[in-house]
């Protein structure tokens, strides 16, 4: 049996999010051979579990001291490092979860922001997960495509080497796909959610969910475009955006978008819903299990690419045949394994064609649902979680660990983010707030990251 300490940075609550959802999983599946301790620096809602849940804010070392003594083997997201020095230091074995490439993801959600701050929060991004490739023994990703991807910069950083190499020259032990995972049980209908509760849409109505948040990555409003096209010649199509307020990101400007679209082309709460609120995790099956099809479209950009959009999982839990935007991991396997229909990005009549057959044709829904059937085994949380599991069983630094973790975070920082940025940073602080309150904020800031 090993200590386990799993430290997420989103909420643990009932409306928990990707990363959250994630880390939950991992300790439910890590423990039933193992004592496991899962940590939130965010908020602890009321949740209840079969393994120990802590919350500990950022950059509170006093506190987290004593986990950090406690545990074997430590499994972090996010900005972990940066926020605890006894993380930084610890000798532990320390296990990175890079499921969310956040340096790629930064390139399309800082677009709202001015560019000085946009290159700031991308060397940030990438300034953070340098870090964490520098400084684990072992490394979660999502997919094949993200585990070339990483194994690049792993390379570039110098920790793919004789010792790593060595032993192990399919690097498993140093880097494993441990997709996002589903529930084995089927989704069940609680209670009523959509047809028959929000007015316009009804049992009868066709009903394609969106199954998740809405970012600056996705594409919304060519979806939107399809939506007023085909109620046109399907007066019963309705589309029900499931969550656009997400517990932890604030709400970026294509929400508004999105809302403005619908409304300007006449079909906003009458063809197209939008849900304003987070649905709870638990209570998302009830959603799930009113709808005939999943959509999910985004643009065509490098983060596509290597992205894993775990909304796709939901709709393979609750059998939906689904249309999706070509260009990511998850389209093609559903354009391999026929769960549904792919589509080119931006192609207004493409998506509309699309929707209408997976809605309105029954023959290509069942067999789209046939074969998700099939294929969703390979995502249930026992199968996707089963490296990190063997590897918690017997766990070992990595093979270049010298004794000491190999980065100084506040050094690695400093480096990748340069006095230009900083000062550009200082420079805007002075012009919008004024000498004073930006004095403030940079000895604030320094405060932090001497802890």
């Amino acid at each position: 049996m090993t200590r386990v300490l799993i430290i997420t940075g989103d909420p643990l609550a009932p409306s928990m999010a990707g990363p959250a959802i994630r880390a939950w999983n991992m300790a439910l599946q890590l423990h039933v051979d193992n004592d496991v301790i899962l940590l939130t620096t965010d908020r602890l809602g009321e949740v209840t579990a079969p393994f120990e849940v802590k919350q500990i804010s950022s950059g509170d070392n006093a506190r987290f001291r004593s986990l950090e003594r406690w545990a074997e083997v430590i499994v972090f997201q996010g900005h972990a490092l940066s926020q605890f020095s006894a993380l930084r230091r610890t000798k532990k074995i320390l296990v990175a979860d890079i499921y969310d490439p956040m340096h790629l993801e930064m390139l399309e959600q800082g677009r709202e922001l001015d560019a000085e701050t946009w290159d700031v929060r991308i060397a940030h991004a990438t300034a953070v997960m340098s870090e964490q490739l520098i400084a684990a023994d072992f490394f979660l990703c999502a997919s094949e495509r993200q585990r070339s991807f990483f194994l690049g910069q792993l390379t570039t950083l110098g920790r793919v080497n004789r010792r790593t190499y060595e032993g192990d020259p399919h690097l498993s032990r140093l880097l494993a796909v441990v997709p996002f995972g589903l529930e084995e049980g089927a989704p069940t209908h609680v209670r009523p959610t959509i047809r028959g509760v929000i007015p316009g849409i009804s049992a009868d109505d066709k009903l394609l969910i969106w199954g998740g948040g809405l970012y600056s990555w996705f594409d919304p409003l060519t979806l939107i475009r399809a939506m007023a096209n085909l109620a046109e010649r399907r007066p019963t199509a309705r589309l029900y955006f499931l969550g656009t307020r997400h517990p932890k990101v604030e709400t970026m400007g294509i929400v508004r978008e999105a809302h403005d679209l619908a409304e300007t082309l006449g079909v906003l709460d009458s063809v197209v819903y939008f849900n304003q609120e987070w649905v709870e995790y638990d209570d998302r099956q009830s959603y799930l299990a009113e709808a005939d099809a999943g959509v999910s479209t985004h643009l065509s950009h490098v983060e596509t690419t290597f992205s894993f959009r775990t909304r796709i999982l939901d709709y393979l839990w609750a059998d939906l045949p689904m249309v999706l935007t070509e260009g990511d991991s998850f389209a093609e396997l559903a354009a391999v394994e026929g769960l549904g229909i792919v589509v080119p990005a931006r192609d207004v009549l493409a998506l509309t064609d699309a929707l209408e057959a997976i809605l309105y044709d029954d023959d290509v829904a069942a067999s789209a649902v046939a074969n998700i059937r099939r294929v969703k085994e390979r995502f249930f949380w026992k199968k996707t979680m089963a490296p990190l599991v063997d590897f918690v069983a017997r766990p070992t630094h990595a093979g270049d660990y010298d004794g000491r973790r190999r980065v100084s975070v506040r050094a690695s920082f400093r480096r990748s983010r340069g006095l230009v940025s900083s000062a550009m940073l200082v420079f805007r602080g002075v012009r919008q707030s004024g000498i004073r309150v930006t004095a403030r904020k940079v000895r604030a800031r320094l405060a932090h990251r001497s802890l």
